[in-house]
């Protein structure tokens, strides 16, 4: 099965890391945690995703249109830049979501890559069919993410050491990964992980 896996990364944006327009608690602290997995991921030359909210200025998704939260992620702007630490490796696939201002766009899978193809495609097109999905945030665009790729049939694995919620409700994360675990996800950390790459001999990050 590890030679069919893919890594998500989920928005690990500066607007969603402390400081920025709608900060998650410690949100900067998932950035180390993710390219410790990309690394592994890369260097067992599976493929790497990365989601990024890409709203428009004006969305129904925002207080301003309606909705329930400040701006964020507007295209083209540094909150809607990946953290400055985050380091990408080439290749890459980048996933913007929440272009449709009539759309929410919790889920990774409805975004699209550059050349406008969606996730699900994306993933088919390479025989994934175990999803690794970490970042923020967990009671969020995280859990629309796992969920959507078990409802599309995907095998899911939440990283749980590279996720951190919002909580608006004390609890919510908690909830949020209770959930996804009765949906059928598994919840695992980089060990675990490690271990499924080792069989397409993937000898650790340094």
């Amino acid at each position: 099965m590890a030679r069919k896996s893919a890594l998500l990364v989920v928005d690990p944006q500066n607007d969603f890391c402390p400081g920025g327009a709608l900060g998650v608690p410690h949100g900067d602290a998932v950035v180390p945690v993710l390219d410790y997995y990309m690394e592994a991921f890369r260097r067992a030359m599976l493929p790497i995703f990365a989601s990024r909210d890409w709203h428009p200025p004006q969305t129904r998704h925002f207080t301003t249109g309606g909705g329930q939260w400040p701006p964020h992620c507007v295209q083209g702007t540094k909150g809607a830049e990946f953290h400055p630490d985050l380091r990408l490796p080439e290749g890459a696939i980048i996933i913007s979501k929440g272009i449709d201002p009539q759309e929410d766009s919790y889920s990774a899978f409805d975004g699209r890559d550059n050349s406008g193809t969606p996730l699900l495609e994306l993933l088919r097109q390479r025989g994934v069919e175990r999803l690794y999905v970490g970042g923020l945030a967990t009671d969020y665009c995280v859990r629309y993410t796992t969920l959507d790729a078990l409802r599309h049939g995907l095998e899911a694995w939440v990283l749980a050491d590279a996720s951190r919620g919002v909580d608006l409700k004390a609890g919510d994360s908690e909830r949020a990964v209770a959930e996804m675990r009765r949906a059928g996800a598994k919840i695992a950390t980089l060990a675990e992980v490690l271990a499924e790459l080792g069989t397409v001999g993937q000898e650790g990050a340094d």
